[in-house]
């Protein structure tokens, strides 16, 4: 009985902890479209990794903020779905969805979607982002 409601416990916490990830993943995507770096920087780990098409990137959070508040490229929209969520450890999460966004780069209007996955830290009982990579999605063939 007592390792019953142990997994229960468990599958609590973990529902938990995947909702806490989601939420942290939502905002940082709500803080790029409202131009609200400071809320991002919150979130990251000093350094952090990005890797996409464009190549690899390790950055500060004076960087991100730089980066943020460039004006090359805006995010008017997104959408996330499919997100899945892991844990390793109790103390590292990795985050995987689909993102469909729109953005405008040097004011053209763009639309792309992407896979990503952030992996997520604790640290003095709070989760930083450590590391994100960002995938473009190829079409059906």
């Amino acid at each position: 009985m007592s390792v019953i409601i142990l997994e229960r416990i468990t599958v609590m916490n973990l529902s938990k902890q995947q909702g806490e990830i989601e939420r942290l993943e939502n905002e940082f995507w709500k803080s790029m479209m409202d131009g609200a770096p400071e809320v991002a920087t919150a979130m990251l780990t000093e350094p952090a990794v990005m890797v996409s098409g464009h190549g690899t990137n390790k950055f500060d959070h004076a960087a991100y903020t730089r980066m943020a508040k460039d004006g090359r490229y805006t995010l008017t929209a997104y959408e996330i779905s499919g997100m899945d969520v892991v844990f390793p450890r109790d103390d590292v999460a990795v985050a995987s969805y689909h993102v469909n966004q729109k953005f405008e780069q040097n004011g053209k209007p763009i639309e792309m979607e992407v896979y990503d996955t952030s992996t997520w830290v604790k640290l003095d009982d709070q989760w930083r982002c450590v590391m994100h990579t960002e995938s473009a999605a190829t079409p059906a063939h």
